[in-house]
């Protein structure tokens, strides 16, 4: 047990590294050398650093800006959340301001916002997807948006961020003007959905309701053919009132067609509901851990 402890604390560690790396990237090579806000407290400390210019040369260092912004925050979540949730947010905050610190301001796509929008978005967002599998945030909107996640539990917290990111846009359109700030936020957006999908997307499975009077059959051909069980629940007809069992099945992605296949094959008038599950936690599917965000 012990060791297998250490081995997922590792591993979060590595996600966080990489995860801190990636967004660091998109800050020095094509957010910050563009005036292009990203959202977030990195938003934040690019403006800090654009306003400071006049009275510190080059302005205040993105490094330091970020672990100002984000002292206030960590004291908060300290409180709400308590030490251990904070201790890996202190650590992805202090990484990713050693990469600010480390990799120089270098203009890659200055010229070309849409590129710069694309690219700096892929990189913060797999950043971003990198550090939640890490089981952390960076600080910033990424905290508040986990705090605010205990609040709405149904809510995927890479799914908050977008909202809170777009004001920190908004606010910036009368430093860096309209036309940066729309490129902006196709950024925030395409960050969020990168982030999302790596978070759940990349390991969604898919969940069926199946009803027909051969459900017996169909449940012993997905147990025989797929190697997964199936759930009976009670079910009614709303207009007939009659008893209408109905086979409930989570599968993966590439086993949903074969699941398909087997229903058509056994009752062709089957009645059968195949939707998306972000996340599948239990046998066959992800492990519960005692670290979860």
């Amino acid at each position: 047990m012990a060791i297998r402890f250490i081995r997922e604390r590792k591993t979060d560690y590595i996600w966080i590294i990489a995860g801190t790396l990636l967004m660091a990237l998109a800050t020095n090579l094509f957010y910050s050398p563009a005036n292009m806000i990203p959202g977030g407290f990195t938003g934040l400390a690019i403006i800090l650093q654009h306003v400071t210019r006049p009275v510190i040369a080059g302005g205040l260092p993105l490094w330091l800006g970020n672990l100002i912004l984000n002292i206030p925050l960590l004291l908060v979540s300290i409180r709400i959340r308590g030490w251990r949730f904070v201790l890996k947010t202190l650590l992805a905050t202090g990484v990713f301001s050693l990469w600010l610190f480390l990799i120089p301001e270098y203009a890659l796509a200055a010229d070309d916002l849409f590129l710069t929008a694309v690219i700096g978005g892929a990189l913060m967002g797999a950043g971003l997807g990198f550090v939640f599998l890490g089981k952390a945030t960076t600080g910033g909107t990424d905290t508040v948006a986990a705090i605010l996640q205990r609040a709405l539990p149904h809510v995927n917290t890479a799914r908050i961020m977008p909202v809170l990111d777009g004001v920190i846009v908004l606010l910036s359109i009368w430093i860096f003007g309209i036309r940066i700030s729309l490129y902006a936020v196709v950024t925030v957006v395409l960050n969020g959905r990168i982030a999302d999908a790596i978070t759940t997307g990349f390991r969604n499975s898919s969940m069926a309701y199946i009803v027909s009077d051969r459900y017996e059959e169909i449940s012993e051909a997905v147990t025989r053919e797929i190697k997964r069980g199936a759930t009976l629940l009670k079910g009614k007809g709303a207009y007939t009132g009659t008893d209408r069992p109905v086979l409930m099945v989570a599968v993966s992605k590439r086993q949903a067609p074969l699941l398909k296949e087997i229903v058509s094959e056994i009752d062709a008038d089957a009645f059968m509901i195949v939707t998306d599950a972000s996340e599948i936690r239990g046998e066959g599917f992800l492990q519960f851990t005692k670290d979860e965000v």
